[in-house]
């Protein structure tokens, strides 16, 4: 029998394959057909990568203020997901250029700025698991998504549409599917998470 610290990875895996059968079945739109169902994955999984970054930050305030193992365990965690989110939406993101705009297009500010934060983030993360200072990854993930956040915010949009078009689109089948992709995108993150929680508690 497994021992449970290798379910979290396995319930992982399990809901990635979930993820993608389900965004096969995603509704049609009338302007890019099937084709926005890579647009859907895209989205949710960006969303997901800033909501697990609001996450850690949120976490290595407290961490800082009260200096307790278990806030700095779960924003060193949180992190490592958040990256590895971000990381993988940036395939997605190609893939979503390729399909919705025949081509890519690499010099879009927001697909620059994607791009620079996964190089950042990346190297930021490896380097804060070598050092291994708790006090240190809390405020570096806080730091990290004040910085993303504000950097988005003044970027312009010019092949990407304007926040929340499928919100916005009136159309419930399309909103309803993303909510539930997004829910299925958070379980994945939660389980990922657990995982990086659990190789810091062995290390440490």
């Amino acid at each position: 029998m497994l021992k449970s610290k290798h379910w979290p990875l396995i319930e992982f895996v399990i809901v990635v394959i979930l993820i993608g059968l389900l965004a096969l079945a995603g509704p049609e739109e009338e302007t890019l057909g099937s084709n926005v169902r890579i647009v859907y994955l895209h989205g949710a999984w960006v969303l997901t990568a800033e909501l697990v970054f609001f996450a850690a930050g949120l976490a290595g305030l407290p961490a800082l203020i009260a200096q307790k193992e278990f806030f700095h365990a779960w924003s060193a965690a949180l992190g490592r997901t958040g990256i590895f989110f971000w990381i993988t939406y940036i395939p997605l993101s190609l893939w979503a250029m390729e399909t919705n705009w025949n081509g890519l297009f690499l010099a879009e500010p927001r697909f620059r700025l994607a791009l620079t934060f996964a190089i950042v983030g990346l190297l930021l993360q490896i380097g804060l698991w070598i050092i291994n200072v708790n006090w240190l990854t809390s405020a570096a993930n806080l730091v990290f998504i004040i910085v993303l956040r504000l950097a988005f915010s003044a970027a312009t949009y010019v092949m990407h549409p304007p926040p929340s078009p499928i919100f916005n689109s009136g159309d419930w089948q399309i909103i309803g599917f993303f909510i539930a992709l997004n829910l299925l995108t958070w379980l994945a993150a939660y389980f990922l998470t657990l995982v990086f929680k659990s190789y810091k508690s062995n290390r440490s």
